[in-house]
């Protein structure tokens, strides 16, 4: 079986083309946007949002080091700011929910941010794009956060959405799970 940050990058990596923009809506240390940026191309252009300077720096160097800045436009926001917001149609969005690896564990992403987020990512992106979050819930406040999102994908209809929780049962400490909303 493949952990769901595997699977996450599967799913995204079945519905993303070079060319087509994309959404990377927790920036964090870079991964997910180096990802991204290597889907798109040079054609496409990946919005990466993050409210920590280091978090940026962080990807930034990984970008420079991959020769995939050009396709990435870094975004000091949070991703619930809707104006920071590409208008789409986007063709995926992922979230890495959490704090930085590495960073100050105190500043973690909420719940109403995250569903705010959700709404907007939801609402721009294109039919049979993906959203893919990984949700983290061993820090305080992570049950929560998991809780409204969950919630929140649940309410989506049926008719417009598939939405997907891929989860192990039988793991101690609180491994990561996924949940992937599909646009029919």
């Amino acid at each position: 079986m493949k952990k769901p940050l595997h699977f996450a990058h599967e799913l995204v990596q079945a519905v993303v083309k070079k060319g087509d923009h994309v959404v990377d809506a927790t920036c964090g240390n870079g991964h997910d946007t180096a990802f991204l940026a290597d889907l798109v191309g040079a054609e496409g252009q990946v919005y990466a949002f993050d409210i920590q300077p280091q978090a940026l720096a962080a990807a930034k160097k990984r970008l420079l080091a991959g020769n995939l800045l050009k396709q990435v436009e870094l975004l000091e926001a949070s991703h619930a700011e809707i104006s920071k917001w590409p208008p789409g149609p986007l063709a995926a969005v992922m979230f890495n929910l959490g704090y930085l690896p590495g960073g100050d564990h105190a500043l973690v992403t909420k719940p109403d941010t995250t569903v705010s987020a959700l709404q907007i990512a939801v609402e721009r992106l294109k039919r049979g794009g993906i959203i893919t979050i990984m949700v983290y819930t061993g820090h305080p406040g992570g049950q929560e956060e998991y809780r409204a999102v969950r919630n929140y994908c649940r309410s989506l209809p049926q008719q417009a959405y598939t939405v997907l929780e891929y989860k192990f049962i039988n793991q101690r400490y609180h491994p990561p799970l996924l949940l992937a909303i599909s646009c029919m």
